[in-house]
């Protein structure tokens, strides 16, 4: 304990307690992340393990030695022990990377500035290690989220301002149907050809093999292969230089097909995927939202009961998948949650008020 503070509290004992309790759950977390993954990741995980390790022995010190009782830890902590023991998930990750932007270090005089330090590269590392996963996640993720998503607003835009017009119940529940349908199909006839677009334009954009059996007959010296590399972002001596050797190659073995490689094309479509998997993913993510704010009239409700069903079923689903965004992307998932819950229950409200207006009321 240096010099200047002091004399601890008990309430201080009682905090190093808890620092000491969560500082070992945590190195827990990382060991059981560390125990679903190999190579690289596995020797950060356990890297970061080893570093609470250090923490975990400041605090003993300051307490001279093993407490006769030790608290649980948080409820926090708790969970992400128990995720990264089930799941080892990104989830886990995004959720640990928010548990170590939120250390106490920083503010408390018997932490070490090492300590504070740690704590702020251990976010930075955490948050590196979530990234990977968000990249690998990234495509199907949010597709699946604004699919789900857009079939959860429209259609309980669709049924709640159809309904406040007063009309029976069964036609709500057609045209909820209807509105699923439409919608599906849209999303994924819309993801087809914006995937195929995208392949079509790739193969118009890469390089082709349409000139490699022209190497040989090519002037070593001035020739326009150099050209091809300066499109390609390299600069005139480099790219005149490479001409000369893809050139000279071509040359001696007579042909251009040994040099192929230099002109053919490089596949990237499978950064794009496939138009009809896109397709078939769209249709069902957002029919998955979509049936959601019709079940109340498949199940035979109807009126303000069908309304409040429906808002509080689509209000739990939004909720959901604001709050996985926000884990996902790092940030509070209590604030994404309610921006979806706005934004759809927003549309739901402007739909709903012009059914009111033009109706006779809800059925």
């Amino acid at each position: 304990m240096p010099a200047a503070l002091a004399e601890p509290t008990a309430r201080d004992r009682r905090r190093w307690v808890r620092y000491l309790v969560d500082e070992r759950a945590e190195a827990r977390v990382y060991r059981e992340l560390a125990a679903r993954r190999t190579g690289e990741e596995r020797e950060i995980l356990l890297a970061l393990a080893e570093a609470e390790g250090r923490h975990e022995a400041h605090w003993l010190a300051l307490l001279g030695g093993e407490p006769a009782r030790l608290p649980r830890p948080d409820l926090g902590t708790r969970l992400l022990t128990w995720m990264a023991r089930r799941f080892g998930s990104i989830f886990v990750l995004a959720l640990a990377q928010n548990a170590e932007g939120r250390s106490p270090y920083a503010g408390d005089p018997y932490a070490t500035p090492t300590m504070a330090a740690d704590e702020k590269i251990h976010h930075e590392v955490v948050r590196g290690l979530a990234a990977r996963g968000r990249r690998r996640l990234s495509g199907t993720f949010r597709a699946a989220v604004f699919g789900a998503n857009d079939g959860l607003v429209s259609n309980l835009a669709l049924v709640m301002g159809i309904g406040a017009t007063g009309v029976a119940p069964g036609f709500v529940l057609f045209s909820g149907i209807a509105g699923l349908l439409a919608g599906a199909l849209s999303m994924g006839a819309g993801e087809f050809v914006s995937v195929r677009s995208q392949r079509e334009l790739l193969r118009a954009t890469e390089p082709n093999d349409y000139a490699d059996d022209a190497l040989p007959d090519l002037d070593l010296d001035a020739n326009e292969l150099a050209l091809v590399y300066r499109t390609r972002g390299m600069s005139a001596d480099d790219a005149l230089e490479r001409a000369r050797r893809v050139v000279s190659a071509a040359q001696a073995s007579g042909t251009g097909a040994p040099r192929a490689g230099e002109l053919a094309p490089t596949d990237t479509h499978d950064v794009v995927g496939g138009a009809w998997s896109a397709a078939l993913s769209s249709f069902l993510f957002f029919a998955s939202g979509a049936i959601i704010p019709v079940l109340p009239w498949i199940f035979g409700l109807s009126g303000l009961a069908a309304v409040v069903v429906a808002l509080v079923l689509v209000g739990l689903a939004l909720c959901i998948t604001g709050a996985a965004v926000g884990l996902l992307s790092g940030a509070s998932p209590w604030k994404r949650a309610a921006r979806q819950l706005a934004i759809g229950f927003g549309a739901a409200a402007v739909t709903y008020g012009l059914g009111r207006l033009f109706g006779v009321g809800v059925a």
